[in-house]
């Protein structure tokens, strides 16, 4: 047996790399005289059960994160914004209330 064979049937495996499992879609045949309904709810049954959907989702509303750089740019930029309505309190020219907070707090 060559070592190819080895790696494919699996006795010989590359320590290097992680056994990656390899997912694919899941497979539904019609049954014999079944109806469209049951067939879709068996698949969509099947789908649910192999986590492709959990997956999917997660890949699609993946969100990569900031560099620090960004990260302490956008605390700066925070930093000034919040100093500089702090100054424009103390001066006279910002109000600490705003329309509709005085309603707010009449409810509570």
């Amino acid at each position: 047996m060559l070592p190819f064979d080895k790696l494919r049937t699996g006795l010989l495996r590359d320590s290097n790399k992680p056994e990656r499992k390899v997912r694919t879609m899941p497979e539904i045949k019609r049954k014999n005289k079944e109806s469209f309904e049951s067939l879709l709810r068996r698949f969509s049954k099947q789908v649910q059960q192999s986590g492709k959907l959990l997956q999917v989702r997660k890949v699609r509303f993946f969100k990569k994160k900031k560099n620090t750089r960004a990260l302490k740019e956008s605390a700066l930029r925070r930093q000034m914004i919040e100093n500089k309505k702090d100054y424009l309190k103390r001066i006279g020219k910002l109000k600490d209330t705003f329309p509709g907070t005085k309603a707010l707090m009449k409810l509570k």
